[in-house]
């Protein structure tokens, strides 16, 4: 029994750091751009499917795979900020989410006309998992935790220690005191949404390691991240990662009680349930308007 709850906590606690990094990148966008990026999820699929692309056209490397993903990733993130939502700056909020929707649409459609809708999964070798008295870790769960972290750390400290990093903050909290300082935000933004796409192909590589690749697998891992975003209040960097790896490890700890079908809805209610206690989320905080 104990066994078969360690298992289940170790898949939850991975499935998180998976949906971290969407999540991170989402509240990136919502708390300096002010809209969510429903695209966030089909750029996830975008990553997975470089990877499998640049295998196939004979790159034998998995990191160099890798790295070509995060770079198509950042490029069409970058590619949607100045064609699209740069031009939306000054329009509603509905504007950008519409075309968000639409741009993530337009991704899946294509991958999946150029791709198929067949399942795919990357050429890696297998390997057996370790069993400790029934605990049982595969050594690919280990390495997505780890590049998972590494990836998180890199951004923290970038968020952190670096003058971009601060200046992203100072406008995230207040973008017309920003502006009056001095700070220039149109290649802040452009960094912003490199690092946005960056971190949504990094997530769906590390999704496509864990299960198959399909056309819609980003778009399933899209709910999820928005609500990790939104248990760990909205536009709070530490609260998205520490909302995505509660989500992950309640989605998984409750497969006994409900199946793996609706595993997502115990998540949803277990964010409803903070929620009415903090509505602000773990780490954010109510904003009152008069």
């Amino acid at each position: 029994m104990l066994a078969d709850f360690l298992n289940l906590l170790i898949n939850g606690l991975i499935e998180g750091l998976v949906i971290a990094l969407p999540a991170l990148a989402l509240t990136l966008i919502m708390g300096i751009n002010r809209f969510p990026n429903a695209a966030a999820g089909d750029t996830m699929t975008l990553g997975a499917y470089a990877v499998l692309g640049l295998q196939q056209v004979g790159v034998a490397f998995f990191s160099l795979a890798v790295l070509g993903a995060l770079a198509a990733g950042a490029l069409l993130s970058w590619l949607s900020y100045r064609l699209v939502f740069q031009r939306l700056a000054r329009a509603p909020m509905v504007a950008s989410l519409l075309a968000a929707i639409g741009i993530g649409f337009m991704i899946r459609s294509v991958i999946g006309i150029v791709a198929g809708q067949d399942l795919h999964t990357f050429g890696l070798p297998l390997t057996r998992a370790w069993n400790w008295g029934g605990v049982r870790v595969l050594p690919t769960d280990l390495q997505i935790a780890a590049a998972s972290l590494v990836l998180l750390a890199l951004v923290f400290c970038w968020l952190q220690l670096s003058a971009s990093g601060r200046q992203l903050r100072a406008i995230a909290d207040n973008p017309d005191l920003a502006r009056l300082s001095g700070i220039r935000s149109r290649r802040l933004m452009w960094l912003l949404w490199l690092l946005s796409g960056a971190l949504c192909a990094a997530g769906g590589v590390l999704l496509g390691v864990k299960a198959v690749v399909t056309p819609d697998m980003g778009w399933e891992m899209l709910l999820p991240a928005f609500a990790a975003m939104i248990l760990g209040g909205i536009g709070h960097p530490v609260g998205a990662v520490l909302g995505a790896v509660l989500m992950g490890m309640a989605q998984e700890l409750s497969v006994p009680l409900v199946g793996p079908s609706y595993k997502i809805a115990v998540a949803f209610v277990a964010m409803l349930l903070v929620l009415l206690v903090r509505p602000g989320g773990l780490l954010g905080h109510v904003e009152k308007v008069r």
